[in-house]
Parts: structure tokens; C-alpha cells; sequence
């Protein structure tokens, strides 16, 4: 029983091997994760970059529509902060808002007070919930975008039926306003609204996709005859780009709160995280019920204690203390077999005299054995273990 308590095969400490085994899948989830989140960053860099900038030649940019502009005599001018575009507002401007959405709520709110009532028309380019309502009070934008990206005009507009399909097919409005053109329906659901002011020749236009002004999707459709007919009805184009460093972007009076500048598929990604962790926590639970009682002190079997402890020894590389151990147990057992009173069986002098007496040979070198310098590894100390149970068997047989 001593040699087992201390044999390796019962230590509980993880070798190499085991602790790869139980960690690798953690490590590939963790480099897939990286690897996925590098080449993400990488695809969507290369892809947004001038990502509908009436400059930009790149299959995203817009310059194509631009060019076509241009040539019909309108002039295009970028802007990128909030006074530049409130400064362009007039009759006889267009102001196109690239991305409506990046706006903070005091920026959207002041953008719609500069262009209401001025007879100019303002386009929002796939203008979400979190900015449309305030750019255009009694729009809403539905949850669902539209499944198919080339619809139908099915509307009146002129526009709209000039140029027939189109990839307009993104965010999809509702509105109250009875007067406005509801075209491209997707499920009964408009992505192309124009609003006219109630005062004046204004009107505001919420388009649910940029498809149209790209510049890879320009001659596709009817994209390139709408683009110029909602861009073009003014002699002046002021194209708006926002940009973080607007310094009306980090206005005081904006109350938008940290959640409220997160994108939705982020605060719904992390519920979704959060239901799995609940899942996988009842799934991998030890106790489902109530808890057993079990009366106490609870009896545990000898093995179990020496196995115990043995195992701490050992990963406590404490041989010295298990030799000694080993050593006094087997001295205590032997000191009244050959008469020795038990006080004195720790004492060189008293017990290896006697112990001789009892030896049926003379070939042991008893005071190495029970009195000696610790082991000096694993297998020194299990064959000590082995060569203490001989002398005990031999000192017992009659």
C-alpha cells in the first residue's frame, strides 16, 4: 500500500500532454477568432475606402456620378462638417448626406432646422432609425431590410418611372405624411420616399440603399437615370461626408449615451453571447437538484487518505519528508516485534541490535535502510518502500 500511495501513475499533477489536450480547442477558437477578425478588418479597409466620395474612382467611390453631373452643368461640392453643410442651404442646392447615422443627435437635429423651408431638396442615403426620424420628422425606418436589391418604381413619381428598376432595395420606410412618393416597395414597404415641404418647393428625399451613385453599380438598371434625376434638379450639388473630426461631432448638448453610439447587431450580438453562456452553463451543470445531505464526519478509506498524500509529496517533490515517513512507520511496527519498547525505536542504538538478533541473515545494511540519507529521486524512493516491506515480512516470519 505505501509503494502505490507513492507511485507516479497516482499523481494528480497534469503533464504537458494533458493540459494541450484540454486547452487546444480554447487556443483554435481564440486563433480562428484573430484570424477572422484580421481579415474582416482587411476586407471592409480596402472595401470602404472612399466608399461614396464623389472623388473616389474606386468600385465604392461615386466620382462617376459626379462626371455625369459635371457634364449637365451641376457643380459638386464636398463638405465634411456641419457648418459647412448648414452654410450651403438654398433654393437652388441639393445637399446629399452620405451617411446619415454617423450624426450625433444634436448634429441631425440642427441639419434638418438649416435646409427646412428653403425650397432646396435634401437626399438621405440609407438614412437607419437612429438618424431618419429626426431628418425627416413622420419617416421611420423598418427593423427588416429588403431581401431583393433591384426593384420596381410602382409609384408616380417621375423620376421613379423614367427610370425604371433600380437598385434601391435597403432600409425600408413608412411615413405619415399622405402627400409623399412612396416608390420601389419591398413588401409594402417603400425604400425610396420624397417628402415635399409644406412650404415651398422643398422636399427631402430617403433613399434606402447607395447602390445607385456607386461606381461599379452605375450602369447597371436604371441607377445612373435616377442618381442624376434626385441629384441633379438643383444647378448645385453640396455633397456631405461627415467626419469625427467635426468639432459639432463632441458637442455638450448631445445627450447620446455609450449604448446609443453602438450599432444594433452589437447589442444584439451580445444578447445572443449572453443566451449562449446561460445555455451552455445549465448544460454543463453538476447539480440540477436539490442538494444530497450526508451525515457527518464522513468515513474515508485509508487508500484514499495515503493516495492523498502522496500525492501531495510528490508534487511537492518532497521525497525527503516520504522517505522519513516511510521510515519511521516501518521502525514504529518493527520496535515491538523485537522487544524494543516503542519510545525507543527511533533511536540507532536500541533497535538495530535487537532487529539483528531477529534476522535469519546478515546481508542488509540496517542502519542505511531505516536510519539513512533521504532518496535522491522517484525510483530511489520506491525501491527503498520495497526493501522496508521485505525487512518487516522478514522480521515477521516465524
Amino acid at each position: 500500500m505505501t509503494t502505490e500511495a507513492t507511485h507516479p501513475s497516482t499523481s494528480a499533477s497534469p503533464t504537458a500532454r494533458q493540459v494541450w489536450t484540454r486547452t487546444r480547442g480554447i487556443a483554435l477558437a481564440l486563433v480562428l477568432l484573430v484570424a477572422g477578425a484580421i481579415a474582416i478588418a482587411v476586407i471592409r479597409s480596402d472595401a470602404r475606402h472612399g466608399e461614396l466620395d464623389p472623388r473616389s474612382v474606386d468600385p465604392k467611390g461615386s466620382r462617376a456620378v459626379a462626371e455625369l453631373l459635371a457634364d449637365r452643368g451641376v457643380d459638386t461640392r464636398v463638405v465634411t462638417t456641419l457648418d459647412e453643410a448648414a452654410a450651403a442651404s438654398g433654393p437652388d442646392t441639393t445637399l446629399l448626406v452620405a451617411a446619415p447615422d454617423l450624426l450625433t443627435r444634436s448634429q441631425q437635429s440642427r441639419l434638418h432646422n438649416s435646409f427646412a423651408d428653403t425650397g432646396g431638396r435634401t437626399v438621405l442615403v440609407a438614412s437607419g432609425s437612429a438618424s431618419v426620424e429626426r431628418l425627416a420628422p413622420g419617416v421611420t425606418a423598418d427593423p427588416a431590410t429588403s431581401l431583393d436589391s433591384t426593384l420596381a418604381p410602382d409609384c408616380d413619381l417621375p423620376a421613379a418611372q423614367r427610370a425604371g428598376t433600380a437598385d434601391t432595395g435597403g432600409v425600408r420606410y413608412t411615413t405619415t405624411h399622405l402627400d409623399a412618393d412612396q416608390c420601389y416597395p419591398s413588401e409594402r414597404l417603400a425604400t425610396l420616399l420624397r417628402i415635399p415641404d409644406t412650404t415651398g418647393n422643398g422636399d427631402t428625399v430617403a433613399l434606402g440603399a447607395p447602390d445607385i451613385l456607386l461606381n461599379d453599380r452605375l450602369d447597371q438598371q436604371g441607377n445612373a437615370s435616377l442618381a442624376l434625376q434626385l441629384l441633379g434638379s438643383r444647378p448645385h450639388l453640396v455633397w456631405y461626408l461627415p467626419s469625427l473630426s467635426d468639432p459639432s461631432a463632441t458637442s455638450t448638448d448631445d445627450e447620446s449615451g455609450f449604448f446609443d453610439l453602438l450599432p444594433s447587431g452589437w447589442l444584439w450580438g451580445t444578447l445572443q453571447l449572453f443566451i449562449a453562456a446561460a445555455l451552455a452553463a445549465l448544460w454543463r451543470a453538476r447539480r440540477l437538484g436539490p442538494l444530497v445531505h450526508e451525515k457527518l464526519p464522513v468515513a474515508i478509506r485509508a487508500s484514499e487518505t495515503a493516495e492523498g498524500r502522496a500525492r501531495l509529496y510528490r508534487k511537492a517533490d518532497a521525497r525527503d519528508r516520504a522517505a522519513n515517513a516511510l521510515r519511521s512507520t516501518t521502525r514504529t511496527r518493527l520496535a515491538p516485534l523485537t522487544g524494543v519498547p516503542v519510545t525507543q525505536a527511533h533511536t540507532p542504538e536500541a533497535l538495530l541490535p535487537a532487529l539483528s538478533a531477529h534476522l535469519h541473515g546478515d546481508g542488509q545494511d540496517l542502519h542505511a535502510l531505516l536510519f539513512g540519507p533521504p532518496p535522491s529521486d522517484d525510483a530511489a524512493l520506491i525501491a527503498l518502500a520495497d526493501r522496508l516491506d521485505a525487512l518487516e515480512r522478514e522480521v515477521r516470519r516465524p
